[in-house]
């Protein structure tokens, strides 16, 4: 098996599960569930798969770091060292972080009671679209006056 096809393994998902958490806690004020919710969870669980490599790598620098702090790892450490323990991560491991932090986003927000909350339909926006309320364009500027990133097809 190629480390790309590799899928996470059981204590991988421990510390993503408390991860997810703390990135996304529940919301009692607003009747909403958590990350770690297991709907939400399964999903995101499903699309770590296919980063398995990445994210796998990032959970195993999360427990490190977590080794590296307080030595022990990050799934028998209690709340407060967690967030001790996620402070060091996100500043030593930053595109991992990120990694961790955009999956959990995503897959949260395609839950659909998380959707109806924000009073948006729960469905995919092509091919019939979303409104979107008029903004301040000039923003985009410094957007639209950068060098382009691509290369020109002929």
């Amino acid at each position: 098996m190629s480390v790309s096809e590799r899928g996470l393994i059981a204590e991988e998902i421990n510390i993503l599960l408390i991860l997810v958490d703390m990135i996304i806690p529940a919301s009692e004020d607003f009747a909403l569930p958590s990350a770690s919710d297991p709907q939400i969870f399964a999903d995101l669980v499903n699309t770590a798969q296919r980063h398995g490599d990445k994210v796998g790598d990032a959970l195993s620098a999360l427990d490190a770091v977590a080794y590296e702090e307080l030595g022990c790892e990050f799934c028998d450490s209690d709340f407060k060292k967690r967030v001790v323990i996620l402070e060091s991560f996100r500043r030593t491991h930053v595109k991992a972080a990120d990694l961790l932090a955009t999956l959990t986003v995503q897959c949260y927000y395609r839950d659909s009671r998380v959707m109806r909350s924000l009073n948006m339909e729960s469905r995919a926006p092509h091919p019939i679209g979303f409104e979107v309320n008029r903004g301040n364009w000039s923003l985009l500027d410094p957007v639209r006056n950068r060098t382009p990133s691509f290369r020109n097809l002929p």
